[in-house]
C-alpha cells in the first residue's frame, strides 16, 4: 500500500465539568465525548524521499506547528520513508469540535497502518497524549466518558441522536477560557447514570458567553428551539434532536450570519473501519 484516505470525525462535549486544578496547572474534568459523522479527510501518499509534508488550508498557525505534522513526526518511521499529507478541512478551528486533535489522531492511526509500525491502540493513545488532551479519545475511536485531564476513558454507548451545530463565526482559544479566574473549578464529580438523568452542564459556558457576545446570542437563539449547550470551550453550540428531519427544520431557520450543520452521533469512529 502506498496511499490511503481516512476520516477525522468531529466531537461534541455533551457536558463539561471542571472538578479541580492540579499543581502543574492542568484542570481535572469530567466530560462525555460524542463522535459525529462529520469531519475532515486526510490523504496520505507514502514516498521514499524521507520528507514529511502537509498540504491544505491556511489555518492561521505556522505549518510546522500543525498537529498533523507533529503527530507524523512523533512516530519513529522506517529509515528513508516519508509521506505527503493532504488535509481537506471542514471542521471549524477554535470551535470546540476537536478538529486538530482528530486530525492528529487519524494521522497516528493511518501512518501506523501505512508504515506497518505495529503499535497497539494503547501505545498510539500514549503518543497522542503528548500532543493534546483530546487526541487519545480520537485514537481510541469510541464515544467515551473522560476523567482526569481527559486521559481516563471509558467507552460509552450513547443512544442515537441528531445534532444541530452552530458556529457563530468566532474563534475561541482553549487556554483563554481555562485561564479566567471566574471559571468554576470545583464542581463535584458525577456518575454516568447522573448524566443520563440530566444532572450536567458545561462549566465553560458562562465564561464563553461573557467574553464572546456572538456565542451568547447563538445560545439564546438555539435555546428557544432546543436544549442549547456549548461544546468544550466553544465557540460552537449545539442541541440534540430525535430525528434528522427535526434537526434540519431548525437548521433552515439559523440566521445567515452563522454557519450550521446537522450530524448524526456515532459510537464508533469511521477511522477504525477504514483501516481494517
Amino acid at each position: 500500500m502506498t496511499s490511503l484516505s481516512v476520516s477525522a470525525p468531529a466531537k461534541l462535549n455533551l457536558f463539561l465539568h471542571i472538578t479541580g486544578r492540579r499543581e502543574d496547572g492542568y484542570h481535572e474534568l469530567q466530560t462525555l465525548f460524542q463522535l459525529l459523522d462529520f469531519g475532515d479527510t486526510l490523504q496520505f501518499e507514502d514516498n521514499n524521499d524521507d520528507q514529511i509534508s502537509l498540504e491544505g488550508p491556511d489555518l492561521g498557525i505556522p505549518t510546522e506547528s500543525n498537529l498533523v505534522l507533529r503527530a507524523a513526526r512523533a512516530l519513529e518511521r522506517p529509515q528513508g520513508r516519508g509521506v505527503r499529507i493532504t488535509l481537506d478541512k471542514v471542521i471549524p478551528t477554535g470551535g470546540g469540535l476537536g478538529g486538530g486533535s482528530s486530525d492528529a489522531a487519524s494521522t497516528l492511526l493511518a501512518l501506523n497502518h501505512l508504515w506497518q509500525l505495529g503499535h497497539s491502540n494503547n501505545e498510539l493513545q500514549a503518543i497522542g497524549s503528548t500532543l493534546g488532551a483530546d487526541v487519545p479519545v480520537f485514537v481510541a475511536g469510541h464515544s467515551a466518558w473522560a476523567e482526569g485531564v481527559g486521559e481516563r476513558l471509558t467507552p460509552v454507548e450513547i443512544p442515537e441522536s441528531w445534532y444541530l451545530v452552530i458556529h457563530p463565526d468566532t474563534h475561541i482559544a482553549t487556554g483563554e477560557i481555562f485561564s479566567r479566574p471566574e471559571l468554576t473549578r470545583n464542581t463535584p464529580p458525577i456518575t454516568i447514570a447522573a448524566f443520563f438523568a440530566g444532572d450536567s452542564r458545561n462549566d465553560c459556558q458562562t465564561v464563553a458567553r461573557h467574553l464572546y457576545p456572538e456565542v451568547d446570542n447563538a445560545l439564546i437563539w438555539l435555546s428557544k428551539l432546543g436544549d442549547a449547550r456549548l461544546t468544550g470551550t466553544g465557540a460552537c453550540v449545539f442541541a440534540s434532536f430525535q430525528s434528522r428531519a427535526e434537526a434540519d427544520a431548525v437548521r433552515r431557520q439559523v440566521p445567515a450570519t452563522w454557519t450550521a450543520f446537522v450530524a448524526r452521533g456515532l459510537n464508533r469512529s469511521p477511522v477504525l473501519e477504514e483501516l481494517v
